[in-house]
């Protein structure tokens, strides 16, 4: 049984009330958690038993209260003892070898009925302790119980906004004398370089700033001359430099990597300018990742961007988000169960997997996808080889060398970029972070070194990945896994340019790539790239690539190509909330040729929150739990029941017959006689916003009447001209018939309306009906006909409007809603009893009546979160237990629970459709 937040809650409380007065039996204690795991819907008994055998450390048997397998150990005692103590016990039972192997518990629980204290033993960071009665605040980390994990990604440290906004000050000082454009971006990259180095190691600690301090002039008229001649130096050779070098400056290593390769003009300083250089070489940058390196360098750039850094923080836990899924979780585990042998060869056979990756970005930036790549892996080397050390030692072999202990090293990275700036900012972030690496690894095993000068390099190309040949920067089989964060740019927004790419991409499919996202190419190129070999492929990527009619137009192809997807994150907030810089709403797709038949699916209860990830049978391109299922463009419904829809009215009139109220009655002072033929105008905004505005209905007129009315007909000339000077053939034919709209939809009867476009806040997209009589509607809203209130009422349930956000498109954020991919591929309850349509009419009515009861409010106020009325609310929620019950008895309990269950529906109903198109019988040709 699947229970919603609400029920959980509700569950909750009871629990609390319930067991506020338990004490020291150990059949309160049982009660105590066979009724805990049922605010879950869990049955102990099911999934786990209480007084489970165990052996202790010294040999003896203890009894554990309640053991999960590879799930939770509860250890309870009774109140007021040392809970302390009852963690180490239930740790002893672990640790002693008394669980079968392989069914170690990760999570240990023990309370004392007044506290509940939760340990994670991968993850001590989640680790809590609170008291019972405060259970309805922590019920997140139980989470376990269901199956599902929450995984926590950590910001990036502030102190990088410090570190733009000192860098920004040089950048301002130097362009306002006139030093800028590629010279200056190339002089403050190697600048940056500098400071990491004179912080972490690369230099000797702060050699750089005495030399700023000590060998310049304070009114920094040597300063450019001086910083050129050390550029100059850091670029050559100890073989090659001169004998008679100042001895501080002879004391910098030899860089090389071609960073202070290219000769730039000096710059010249003045006092204020030295003093900024100087505080900038005075922050302490060792602070400062690297992973962040190239974002910091482009607020630098830009004054605009500098405040804005933080949009850029959560960067790098997102960027762990598609490294984790893709390559990390699973080498990790790897690692934890090879751990746990005797003797070191499975986690040699590891470490050995682990120096053989290679990685390519084929949209890499300043390469924040490999720099952290790069990170991850090195830490997992590092811990590979401790643990192959202390098995060696343990065993009496040999000591492992230093070099063989840092083997894996920069030249793994593979990336492309079309812009050629921010390829040498990846490259020397990745030296930073490689060093720093090293450093870690010095700390780590007591033997220190430094990669200088530098021999080896990332392949960072400068280029259109759309145009060139990847095979030219890392062969097929050389590269394990393809990873980054492609340009987002919709269809309609793309380059003359850009889609040119996506025609060259696409020439050899059968692929219709007019409506797809230009990262769509990126998926073309990789999988192209990939044919004939098994690598794994993770992007970042718009959520528009999963809504709407682009899933059904490449997913076939995608699927034909051997892939399937490995894991995915559901629709979260890439950017932070900081000022003037606008969310970006994203999904991660891994793709993966190898056979599983255990999926990660990471889902968001808030979109700016932290993600659940829960294990399945299968993920579909729409990013939920079920069969590969394409939602088809469809010019007619796939249900019967389905009333008749269609687009409202579009006038191509150059605004000449829509009116402002305001504007209406001065226009009707001038014309009196016009008012019989206005009526309100019904778009999305003024459906939802009781907006008023009017059109001018002029086909009404009888034409004697026309003659009659000059500013009418002043109109009427106003449309024939705007439609005359268009470029479209078919609005100059139009032309020809002034009176008319392009599109026209007058229902003769109430007709139920559906905005194109609503707020992604809204639980329900609010439609409602309207009397034609009195107005008409505009384009950027559907009309349904002939709708009866049962209709109403599924159309506006949560079944319903749970089908329209999984598979409707995006206008930012917000809903945009279909007739060929939402409404006609709906489906609508399959043989519903005259009783249950009764009771979802009754349920629908009361919907009506409870917004009558607010005549001063629009639909945006009454169907805000925030403000939606209690009797509104209570409606909705009858309604919609009402139409759940027209789908089946069972409740649908969550709004995955329903899309689930509506793509299954959905299926058959397109089987049994194609099955009848099937069937139905030939038509005879007819002789001539």
């Amino acid at each position: 049984m699947s229970l919603s937040q609400s029920e959980i809650k509700s569950r909750a409380i009871q629990f609390i009330h319930d067991h506020a007065d338990d004490k020291s039996e150990k059949s309160e204690a049982q009660t105590f958690w066979r009724d805990f795991f049922n605010i879950w819907g869990v049955s102990t008994r099911k999934v786990g038993s209480f007084e489970e055998n165990a052996k202790t450390l010294k040999g003896t048997t203890g009894f554990i209260d309640f053991f999960w397998a590879k799930t939770v150990l509860i250890e309870h005692k009774s109140r007021g003892e040392d809970l302390d103590k009852a963690y180490k016990q239930a740790l002893i039972y672990v640790q002693a070898g008394g669980i079968p192997n392989g069914e170690e518990p990760r999570y240990i629980i023990v309370s004392d009925f007044e506290w509940i204290q939760v340990f994670d033993l991968d993850d001590s960071s989640k680790s809590a302790k609170f008291k019972t009665s405060e259970l309805i605040n922590h019920l997140h980390l139980f989470n376990f119980i269901l199956g599902l994990e929450q995984r926590t990604y950590r910001d990036e440290d502030p102190v990088n906004i410090q570190a733009a906004e000192i860098m920004g000050e040089l950048h301002d000082e130097l362009e306002r004398s006139g030093y800028k454009d590629h010279n200056l971006r190339l002089f403050l990259v190697r600048l940056m370089f500098c400071f990491f180095a004179d912080d972490t190691g690369i230099f000797k600690k702060d050699d750089f700033l005495f030399y700023l301090k000590d060998r310049t002039r304070e009114d920094g008229s040597d300063l450019g001359s001086i910083l050129s001649n050390f550029f100059q130096i850091l670029n050559t050779s100890g073989d090659k430099r001169q004998t008679n070098l100042d001895e501080l400056l002879a004391s910098f290593p030899y860089v090389n990597g071609q960073l202070f390769e290219e000769q730039i003009p000096i710059v010249y300083f003045d006092s204020k300018q030295r003093e900024v250089l100087i505080r900038c070489c005075e922050f302490n940058w060792a602070k400062v990742s690297p992973a962040i390196f190239g974002s910091l360098f482009q607020s630098v750039m830009d004054k605009n961007e500098r405040r804005a850094l933080g949009a850029h923080y959560t960067s790098e836990k997102n960027i762990l988000k598609t490294i984790d899924g893709l390559f990390m979780d699973e080498l990790r585990e790897e690692f934890q169960v090879q751990r746990k042998k005797t003797n070191s060869k499975g986690l040699e056979s590891l470490l050995e997997r682990v120096r053989k990756i290679k990685l390519l970005d084929p949209a890499c930036g300043c390469g924040n996808f490999l720099i952290l790549s790069y990170r991850e892996l090195r830490r997992l080397e590092m811990d590979i080889i401790q643990e192959i050390r202390n098995k060696n030692k343990e065993s009496k072999e040999q000591e492992l060398s230093v070099e063989w202990m840092g083997s894996l090293d920069v030249d793994m990275l593979y990336g492309i970029e079309i812009e050629e700036f921010p390829s040498q900012i990846a490259k020397t972030a990745i030296w930073i972070m490689d060093h720093l690496m090293n450093k870690e690894a010095g700390e780590k095993f007591g033997s220190y070194f430094v990669r200088l000068p530098l021999k080896k390099a990332p392949t960072i190309v400068n280029g259109n990945a759309l145009r060139i040949n990847w095979v030219d920067v890392i062969k097929p089989e050389d590269c394990t896994y393809i990873l980054g964060n492609p340009p987002f740019i919709g269809s309609k927004y793309q380059s003359e340019i850009q889609r040119e790419d996506m025609q060259k991409t696409f020439q050899d499919t059968n692929i219709k790539y007019g409506v797809l996202d230009y990262v769509y190419a990126f998926y073309k190129r990789a999988i192209s790239f990939t044919r004939g070999y098994s690598i794994d492929i993770g992007f970042v990527s718009t959520n528009s690539i999963i809504q709407g009619e682009q899933p059904s137009i490449i997913w076939g192809w995608i699927f034909e190509s051997g892939y399937r997807i490995l894991f995915g994150h559901q629709t979260f907030r890439w950017t932070s909330d900081s000022r003037g810089k606008a969310a970006v709403h994203c999904v991660i797709i891994g793709l993966s040729k190898s056979k599983r038949d255990k999926f990660n699916l990471y889902k968001y209860q808030e979109i700016g929150g932290e993600p659940i990830c829960e294990i399945v049978d299968n993920i579909n391109p729409y990013l939920i739990k079920g069969s590969d299922t394409l939602i088809s463009s469809r010019s007619r419904p796939i249900c019967s029941e389905s009333p008749k829809i269609g687009i409202g009215n579009k006038p191509i009139d150059g605004g000449s017959y829509l009116f402002e109220e305001d504007e209406m009655n001065e226009f009707v002072i001038l014309e009196p006689s016009s008012r019989l033929y206005f009526k309100r105008w019904y778009g999305s905004v003024e459906f939802l916003n009781n907006k008023k505005r009017y059109c001018l209905i002029v086909k009404d007129i009888p034409v004697h009447e026309i003659r009659k009315l000059p500013h009418v007909l002043k109109r009427i000339e106003n449309v024939k001209e705007f439609r005359s000077n268009s470029k479209s053939l078919p609005t100059k034919e139009l032309s020809k018939y002034p009176t008319r709209f392009h599109v026209e939809n007058f229902p003769q009867d109430n007709f139920l309306v559906i905005p194109k476009v609503s707020s992604e806040k809204r639980d329900y997209i609010p439609i409602g009906y309207l009397d034609p009589r009195e107005c008409i509607c505009s384009d950027l809203v559907f009309i349904v006909e002939s709708s009866k209130l049962y209709d109403f009422g599924i159309l506006q349930s949560s079944i319903h409007n749970s089908w329209m956000r999984r598979v409707a498109g995006r206008l930012k954020s917000d809903y945009r809603y279909s007739k060929d991919i939402v409404y006609n591929n709906f489906p609508w309850p399959e043989d519903p009893s005259d009783k249950q349509k009764k009771e979802v009419e009754d349920c629908a009515q009361s919907v009506l009546d409870a917004r009558a009861e607010f005549p001063d409010s629009s639909l945006a106020d009454l169907y805000d979160p925030l403000t939606m009325p209690k009797k509104l609310r209570d409606a909705h929620n009858k309604l919609d237990k009402a139409v759940d019950k027209c789908y089946r008895l069972k409740p649908l309990s969550s709004e995955a629970e329903r899309v689930e269950f509506l793509f299954e529906l959905y299926e058959k109903y397109t089987n049994t459709l194609t099955s009848q198109i099937k069937a139905a019988p030939k038509k005879k040709k007819q002789d001539k």
